[in-house]
This record gives structure tokens, sequence and C-alpha cells, in this order.
């Protein structure tokens, strides 16, 4: 049902390197770029993207409360090494790895961070 998530940047250069290494790790790639302007990758050009943007308003980029990306994934192994990408490129932790509620040994699994700009993101799976 998604066709595409786009957060504001304010350092199109950095947001996009930040995303180019992270979205990496799970194989996907640019497919989409307006210089000075917008990014957006994808594993297939079908399949749901996510973009950053500087505004189109020319005003500052600002965080969404309540707003949140989740990247959906395979396994808590592959949702740790997502996770930890991000801290190791500078995103801060809003969450760390585990699932939800903590106490659960399936269902939910996730991990919750802030990228470069403040943007919320988390990486998760679901465990049967």
């Amino acid at each position: 049902m998604i066709g595409y998530v786009t957060v504001g940047t304010a350092d199109l250069a950095k947001s996009g390197a930040f995303y180019d290494a992270l979205l990496g790790t799970i194989g996907a790639t640019r497919f989409m770029e307006e210089p000075n302007y917008f990014i957006a990758w994808a594993k297939a050009q079908s399949e749901p993207s996510l973009g950053v943007a500087v505004p189109f308003n020319k005003e500052p980029a600002t965080v969404g409360n309540g707003t949140m990306v989740a990247i959906a994934l395979d396994t808590p192994k592959q949702v740790d090494a997502f996770y930890h990408k991000a801290l190791e490129l500078g995103a801060t932790s809003e969450g760390d790895v585990g699932f939800r509620p903590a106490d659960a040994a399936s269902g939910f699994y996730a991990g919750y961070f802030r990228d470069l700009d403040g943007n919320k993101l988390n990486a998760f799976c679901i465990v049967e």
C-alpha cells in the first residue's frame, strides 16, 4: 500500500552518504535523484522506497513529532546489523534492539534510531 516515504534533510550530500551506506546493507540503491533537492532508494523500482529531500518550500527541515519510518527486515540478526550500522554512521538510539514487549520471545522485534537530521526510524521483523 505504501509507495514511498520522504524525510526532510538540511544537508542532502551528508544525508545521501548516510543512507547510501545504511540502505546498501539491505540491498537498496539510489534509483531516483534530483540534484540539490531529492534522493530516493529502493531494492527495485516497483518496491516501496525511502527518500530524503530538502523541503520544497525552502523552509528548514523539521522532524515530525510522532512520525516514524519503519524498515521491514526478515530476521532479528538483520535488524541488529541494520540498527548497529545506523549508530556506527552517526545515528542516535531511540530504543535498543529487542522484542516488544521486552519479555516476549516472539512477535515484534525492533530497534529504533534517529538519523543525522533527527528523523525517527526503526528496523523491525516479525518472529514466529
